[in-house]
């Protein structure tokens, strides 16, 4: 018999140290409201420099608005973009705007790494299944190997807002960068509303807005790795940034005594074994930041910080599973 133990960890890689301001004046004081979307806990906190019935309604908005992206890029809600594209059977899908431009960054992100992150990789993660409801399990070789069969992401064909999957097998899964899109979207919204100081967290993804109103930057706490939920290995100043991590230690299981986790390498089907435990992103963009982690992660240590070193504004933290903290030269830790 099987020796399984399941720990599902929350996908929150962040803790906001120090949010509230004491002895700041009341119309700093600042409006966090927090609300359950894109399978993870969704926090929002706006100061309250507008009066805190238009922090809420603003905050209400961006819910309905991650709500609606939801419904564009989930691979299992029913009619949504990608779920009718999946079920096309390789017949032309027309899609929205919003989806067509995620698919072809996922693109040109599949294609800077030559597949080791691919954006057809639903038959292979669909197999292992990382759920919260505690029944993932180790798929058997030869359904792995069908999966991957179907992983390419040059299947995906795109003319205009018509998508097509030249294989019919092929499935698009957006999980890997579609955080990060929509915190970007959250952003702009709320700086229209003339918003000057805020921290949107979806989960692993953070994103802020200017600094804090006494002009402090946003302490942020990076999760050790395998640790107790709020157990930090670091923290780090940010101001109008975005900071998004991967990690092995958010979705994972042990079989064997074995661990399996949730970041999947497309060349053999299963978990990648690079020694990296998790990695951290700031950039300007946080959808260049949801998917350089995982970038990062499957290029491993060495290129992953030659590729980071060779962007602007860009750094990178790389978490070895011994503990060691590797990081660019201008990551700004405390």
């Amino acid at each position: 018999m099987k020796n399984k133990s399941y720990i599902f960890l929350s996908a929150i890689s962040f803790i906001i140290i120090c949010t509230y301001l004491s002895g700041c004046s009341r119309n700093y004081e600042p409006v966090t409201e927090t609300g359950f979307y894109l399978d993870t806990v969704v926090q929002i906190t706006l100061y309250d420099m507008g009066g805190r019935d238009s922090c809420s309604e603003n905050i209400r908005e961006c819910f309905a608005m991650i709500e609606r992206y939801e419904h564009l890029f989930s691979t299992t809600i029913e009619d949504s973009d990608i779920w009718k594209i999946n079920h096309s059977d390789g017949v032309p899908v027309t899609v929205s705007d919003d989806t067509v431009s995620l698919l072809q960054t996922a693109l040109y992100y599949s294609e800077l790494t030559d597949g080791r992150i691919d954006v057809t990789v639903l038959p292979l993660s669909s197999l292992w299944d990382f759920g919260s409801d505690g029944n993932a399990d180790k798929p058997d070789d030869d359904s792995i190997q069908e999966a991957l069969s179907h992983i390419d992401y040059r299947t995906v064909q795109i003319s205009g807002n018509t998508v097509t999957l030249s294989d019919p097998e092929a499935a698009i899964d957006l999980g890997f960068i579609a955080k990060g899109y929509i915190a970007d979207r959250l952003k702009e919204f709320l700086v229209g509303q003339g918003v000057k100081s805020a921290c949107i967290n979806l989960g692993g993804n953070l994103i802020t807005i200017g600094n804090k109103p006494d002009g402090q930057p946003y302490r942020i706490g990076i999760q050790k790795p395998f640790a107790n939920e709020g157990e930090i290995i670091t923290a780090i100043d940010v101001v109008d940034s975005s900071v998004v991590s991967s990690g092995i230690y958010e979705r994972y299981f042990y079989e064997d005594g074995i661990l399996y986790h949730h970041l999947l390498d497309t060349a053999t089907g299963y978990p990648a074994d690079n020694n990296i435990a998790g990695v951290t992103i700031i950039s300007p963009s946080s959808v260049d930041a949801d998917a350089l982690s995982t970038t990062c992660f499957f290029l491993g240590l060495d290129d992953g910080m030659k590729l980071i070193e060779s962007l602007d504004d860009t750094e990178v933290l790389f978490i070895t599973t011994d503990g060691t903290l590797h990081y660019s030269d201008g990551f700004p830790l405390r």
